[in-house]
């Protein structure tokens, strides 16, 4: 009995795989930001971040629907969400007085005042301009700079992935795809944007940089992250 049940399974999952799924197009599509804000309310931190102790102020450029900020679980925080028109009228509804959401890096950056963290996690490459936006970014002068998922490169391309899989953790949704147009960074480009910078820590496709003294000096700052 139990080898025609897991038979009749792999047939209907076999079955599935064979009919075409419907593809919704970028971030902005009505289905995605829902499902990334739907699993944002049900997210619950679980682990400690500890890049994010002490932090007082957070850029997030493109966190979605705050779910980073839900991850930081620092109640001290004051956290400013720069994301699309489509995500930040959806996540309106979450906003505190610790956490905003903004369409604009320059409103964000002037709700924070200094700047102790600029996060960025798998999104500058789905800016219009990424390369532009990391030299507004890096010009805020932020003490510290952290990127996840660069991607680094000269050719765009086409992202493909599934809409279950947008988002943090996991929800019942539609079966279809998400395609999203990513344009590269190159490197070489990348690093000289930070050129007031200190590179800490690389991998692959994720930087870690501390404001260099020199640049801290003009502003008064101390070198605590050094």
């Amino acid at each position: 009995m139990r080898q025609i049940v897991a038979a009749s399974k792999a047939l209907l999952l076999k079955s599935l795989r064979l009919i075409p799924m419907e593809t919704v197009n970028g971030f902005d599509h009505p289905e995605v930001v829902e499902t990334i804000y739907r699993k944002t309310v049900n997210y619950r931190a679980s682990e400690p971040w500890p890049e994010m102790e002490g932090a007082r102020t957070v850029l997030d450029f493109g966190g979605g629907c705050g779910f980073h900020y839900k991850q930081a679980n620092n109640p001290d925080v004051r956290w400013a969400v720069v994301e699309t028109p489509p995500m930040v009228a959806r996540a309106r509804s979450l906003e505190t007085d610790r956490l905003k959401f903004f369409t604009e890096i320059d409103d964000a950056a002037s709700w924070l005042g200094q700047i102790d963290v600029m996060h960025s996690n798998g999104a500058v490459q789905y800016a219009p301009e990424p390369l532009a936006t990391i030299r507004k970014l890096c010009a805020l002068g932020a003490e510290r700079m952290l990127w996840y998922r660069v991607f680094l490169g000269d050719r765009s391309d086409i992202q493909i992935g599934l809409l279950k899989h947008v988002g943090p953790g996991p929800l019942p949704v539609a079966r279809k795809k998400v395609a999203l147009a990513r344009s590269p960074v190159p490197e070489h480009d990348f690093l000289q944007a930070h050129a007031d910078y200190n590179l800490i820590e690389q991998g692959e496709d994720w930087f870690k940089f501390n404001l260099s003294c020199a640049r801290r000096s003009t502003s008064q700052r101390s070198c605590r992250y050094d």
